[in-house]
């Protein structure tokens, strides 16, 4: 190479080595605050909480939130976001439906309402720094959403006067009607006798005589857009004059691709056109706003769409929300019936050069993340969040997101409610850890894959980060083995395999183990549950997904059932182990079956499994996997978020695995702590799972676990799943 050339190589090398790589922004959640901190000491813990309507102060270091249950406003100090700590709350002698900041006063409209036929309520302005109650404007109607102007100069209260969903099925019209109210503020607080009534009867079509407004918000002219979702209904109106400047009906989409059968199982292939019944909507600019098409009792059609304040349709979502959300294991079966994911909130920020519109879905416990691009926008990422997330604010001097998620499922066991904080960084998604994939990237035709409550684990025999994962019975109509890709990141399932008998998806069972039998079928294994005839069984499929073979639990064993069956299985040799979750009847309270089936001889055996002791609620088994003369064990109670201890997995060596026949003494094994998952499970900074029910180790001797999301259903629906690396004998 001539001398010259050879220098402007290395010259050219020597700036490609110099030059940073640009890494895409994205957001990550970087803490979790559950409302019930904010609880007096005195007010029992088991008292609801809801945080549904949020707010930050100008300088991003405080929230505020509307907390319905329990009738109060409440304050989080955020001024380390990583470490958010209560401030304490302030009752509010009636239900607040919304809240905002405006300078060094919070502004709440709080419900009074004595029934539905007589709404009342009244605009509450509370000291941002001492939580003083300064001031009440009565507002002679129910309010929903409240919102301030950019220059501070009004509020704009959506006066819904709700309808009686049991009274006729919730059919419009059930007078009194609602309006929009809008008062002046002067000095910081609003000036009460300035109170303007913009009357809104006679504008939609549907519900003409009752229109509910229901979410308002100002552009930087100060004029006010007002969604009246009941009525499938857009209004403009001037902030200064109450003049009524456009109006026109939100019409309707038409949705592809979606699953309308509350069914327990998925199927993406029906279509509908479907109004759009918004509830949240945010200007983008002062030309253009965006609304969440959450639906009511006509509508809901599972998207967002972009408007010109001229009635002009911008974008339309469609189906492309949902069909991320199903990608991500987050779609609720349970609502397909009637709205799908409901999009329910939206949020908009401007970070750096970028806006980004945030679109949260209610049912799916995810928020979208979009790029507005003055066109189409263009998807960036979903975020994990609480269940139900209802509102969000944008804090971009800070770049800070921060999600309100209402459902506090205290009666059930379940999650509290939520407050979560997520930070703009050079760093990559952390969210997702596996979704299915994505036709549209090489413009294929197959069938979305929709997925979900993955149950147990296994590996390929010899394709280094090749699994395979089965779902439980909450998609009973569907039973599936996944292929799943974890060499990529997010791990990917490339192919759903349904479990058929006969030729039909195969029905009563419940399936929580999966094992290769070397070659290419699985043995599966299914918790039984005698009342909902669910035998406990173990089942061989064929490399076609059909059941070939049987082996039912003996009468030895099932004359002690209790409901928790078989969780997990493997292979060693000719014998199936099968881990059983929980002792049955003939086992001491810290002793738990592994289970043993000579494919051979077709004999039963068993081992005795100690199990830690519970602080709370109970201890069992969820995963049992062979490799290297071991067998690896999960070891869980069933407690989650604070209350969770014990997310652990245990290895036992094949040479204590001795089985001894049933109805005799079984010998105790001895376990050897592997891991806590206790720290993976709050990598995500959410509340921790409950349910780690996955395990195997790849052809390369590397471990991975999964967590069961309950299929959405009172749960975030948030999969973890992650690499642990190496295991070492």
């Amino acid at each position: 190479m001539p001398i010259h050339l050879f220098r402007k190589s290395l010259l050219a090398l020597t700036i490609t080595a110099m030059t940073p790589v640009v890494q895409a922004e994205s957001f990550n959640r970087i803490a979790s605050f559950g409302t019930i901190k904010n609880l007096p000491t005195a007010v029992d813990i088991q008292q609801e909480s809801s945080p549904e309507i949020i707010a930050a102060s100008k300088d991003g270091n405080t929230l505020v939130y509307s907390d319905s249950p329990f009738g109060a406003i409440g304050f989080v100090d955020i001024s380390n976001a990583r470490a958010p700590k209560a401030l304490g709350i302030v009752k509010t002698a009636g239900e607040p439906t919304s809240v905002v900041i405006a300078g060094d006063y919070v502004f709440a409209a709080v419900n009074t309402s004595e029934s539905f036929l007589k709404p009342s309520g009244y605009l509450a302005t509370i000291k941002l720094d001492t939580q003083a109650l300064e001031s009440r404007c009565e507002l002679g109607g129910q309010p929903d959403a409240i919102a301030i102007s950019k220059d501070g100069k009004f509020a704009a209260i959506a006066i819904e006067n709700e309808r009686d969903e049991d009274l006729n099925d919730g059919t419009l019209p059930q007078l009194p009607a609602g309006w929009l109210s809008i008062v002046k503020i002067i000095d910081g607080v609003p000036l009460c006798s300035s109170l303007k009534k913009v009357e809104m009867t006679g504008l939609a079509s549907t519900g003409t005589d009752d229109p509910e407004p229901e979410f308002v918000d100002f552009n930087d002219h100060n004029e006010i857009v007002v969604t009246l979702q009941e009525n499938n209904h857009l209004v403009i109106v001037s902030s200064e004059t109450g003049k009524i400047l456009n109006h026109f009906s939100a019409g309707s989409a038409d949705l592809k691709n979606i699953d309308t059968k509350k069914d327990k199982a998925f199927n993406f292939t029906d279509s509908q056109t479907r109004l759009r019944e918004p509830d949240t909507v945010k200007w983008l600019d002062n030309e253009r706003f965006v609304t969440a098409n959450e639906g009511d009792y006509k509508g809901g059609s599972r998207s967002f769409t972009i408007f010109h304040k001229d009635g002009r349709v911008l974008y339309e979502s469609g189906s492309s929300f949902e069909e991320q959300i199903i990608m991500a294991g987050h779609y609720p079966d349970k609502r397909s019936g009637k709205k799908g994911n409901e999009p329910e909130g939206i949020a908009i920020g401007q970070y750096g050069d970028n806006k980004y519109i945030f679109v949260l879905s209610e049912r799916a416990s995810v928020i979208g993340v979009y790029l507005d691009t003055g066109g189409e926008p263009e998807f960036q990422q979903l975020l994990p969040s609480g269940i139900g997330p209802e509102s969000a604010v944008t804090i971009p001097a800070r770049n800070l997101l921060v999600s309100a998620n209402e459902k506090d499922l205290i009666a059930d066991k379940g999650p509290r409610a939520h407050i979560m904080i997520y930070d703009l960084s050079a760093s990559a998604p952390a969210y997702p850890q596996i979704t299915s994939r994505d036709a549209s990237k090489n413009n294929e035709t197959y069938p979305l894959i929709g997925w979900g409550a993955l149950s147990g684990l296994t590996a390929h025999p010899s394709k280094t980060g090749n699994l395979y994962a089965v779902n439980d019975s909450f998609y009973a109509n569907q039973p599936t083995v996944f292929s799943i890709d974890a060499n990529q990141k997010p791990a990917v399932i490339t192919h759903a395999l349904p479990v058929t008998r006969d030729g039909k998806p195969a029905k009563n069972i419940d399936l929580e183990g999966i094992t290769s039998d070397g070659a290419d079928g699985f043995w599966l294994a299914s918790e039984g549950k005698t009342k909902k005839e669910i035998p406990h069984a173990i089942y061989h499929i064929n490399a076609l997904g059909e059941i070939d073979q049987t082996i039912n639990f003996p009468d030895a064993l099932l004359k002690h059932e209790i409901r928790f069956g078989a969780e997990g299985i493997t292979l060693i040799d000719d014998t199936l182990w099968i881990a059983i979750q929980r002792p049955w009847k003939d086992d001491a309270n810290n002793r738990v079956k592994l289970l043993a089936y000579n494919l051979i001889t077709t004999t039963w055996g068993a081992v005795h499994y100690p199990l830690e002791k519970a602080t709370q609620g109970w201890v069992g088994l969820s995963e049992i996997t062979y490799y290297n003369d071991s067998v690896y064990i999960i070891e869980r109670d069933n407690q989650l978020g604070d209350n969770a201890t014990i997310k652990r997995l245990y290895k036992v060596s094949q040479n204590e695995l001795k089985p001894a026949p049933l109805g005799s003494t079984l010998p105790v094994v001895s376990k050897t702590l592997v891991r806590d998952f206790l720290p993976d499970l709050k990598s995500l900074n959410g509340y921790v799972q409950d349910k780690i029910e996955g395990f195997s180790i790849d052809a390369s001797g590397n471990g991975f676990a999964v967590t069961d999301n309950d299929g959405v259903d009172d749960s975030s629906g948030e999969t973890l799943f992650f690499n642990i690396g190496k295991m070492y004998p």
